[in-house]
């Protein structure tokens, strides 16, 4: 009884040595295809890489995009520019009355003399500044609702119940560029999944066509291999290997083509933020998404290499 466990516990062993044998030498011989031909495969996946890559940069411009909207902070904010006269106690004051407001967040008070500073750091008319006899700006105070998704319709009444503060000359809400930037931002987002989605069909059909051409120059071998009694999936096996290298090699290569293409834009984008005086820095592919994106590649690559080889393999017999 235990030299028959023995056997069958063999005998399960090796079977499945042997089939973990079969695939390894398939899944390499199948590499060793493509690179025997190496000008169709290159042309294949610099085609497949690009199709890959367009809506990925897609994406990245997105991310990148919302990255610079968060440092522009993104939330509603309301500048109240306060009469000539109001001394600092009395800004103060209003500043102190208004954080009592359960709709406000946060009150920021600027004086006359940190804005005087900071528009002579930025303007450049630091001397004709020296010119005033006096300073003109006035007090401001920068209110941020408590609700940092507030939308412009929902800002009016805290807009006018804060015009009609003491001391208030002007009351300005600057949330609209906002809205229409991450508007935009939202357009795009679309823009880039119906490219994906167009593209992933592509890439379907272009892996799909050059499987179907890969048999057609094999159909001799396939109905020999058949007419030895060679099953379907014996047959399917290397031609699935083969696409899951084209979706392997050809995510790879996006991957290649969006970092190359973020190394080249990253000094630009960098002295255009130095001459904003931002802290923005463009973002490049991260290891989670060039994961999905190889991830996805592979099975777009064994989902062509499938419909193809399920559609053809089935008009292939041996000839009597």
């Amino acid at each position: 009884m235990r030299k028959r466990r023995r056997k069958a516990a063999f005998n399960k062993h090796f079977s499945l040595s042997a089939w973990l044998a079969r695939h390894a030498q398939v899944f390499l011989s199948s590499l060793g295809r493509l690179a025997r031909r190496p000008l169709g495969s290159l042309m294949t996946l610099t085609v497949l890489g690009i199709a890959i890559s367009l809506p990925l940069g897609l994406h990245l411009l997105v991310n990148n995009l919302q990255q610079l909207a968060g440092n522009w902070d993104g939330s509603a904010s309301i500048s109240l520019f306060l009469e000539d006269g109001i001394s600092e106690e009395q800004a103060e004051a209003l500043m102190d009355t208004l954080k009592t407001r359960p709709d406000i967040g946060a009150v920021q008070h600027i004086t006359p003399e940190q804005a005087m500073a900071e528009f002579r750091q930025h303007s450049g008319f630091g001397d004709a500044l020296d010119l005033l006899d006096s300073n003109p700006l006035p007090h401001v105070l920068l209110v941020q609702p408590a609700n940092p998704d507030l939308h412009t319709q929902r800002i009016k009444p805290l807009l006018d119940h804060l015009k009609a503060q003491p001391g208030v000359e002007l009351a300005l809400a600057d949330l609209q560029w906002v809205e229409r930037f991450q508007g935009i931002n939202r357009m795009l987002e679309r823009i880039a999944l119906l490219l994906a989605l167009l593209l992933a069909l592509a890439v379907l059909l272009i892996i799909g066509n050059t499987i179907r051409l890969e048999i057609q120059s094999r159909r001799d071998e396939i109905e020999i291999v058949k007419l030895v009694g060679g099953s379907n999936s014996f047959i399917r096996r290397p031609f699935l290997y083969e696409g899951f290298w084209y979706g392997l090699l050809g995510g790879l290569l996006a991957t290649l083509l969006i970092w190359l293409a973020s190394l080249a834009l990253r000094g630009p984008a960098q002295h255009l933020a130095d001459l904003y005086h931002s802290n923005f820095h463009l973002g490049g592919l991260d290891l989670h998404t060039a994961a999905l994106v190889l991830g996805m590649s592979v099975l777009l690559g064994i989902a062509g290499a499938w419909t193809a080889v399920s559609q053809h393999l089935r008009d292939i017999e041996p000839s009597d």
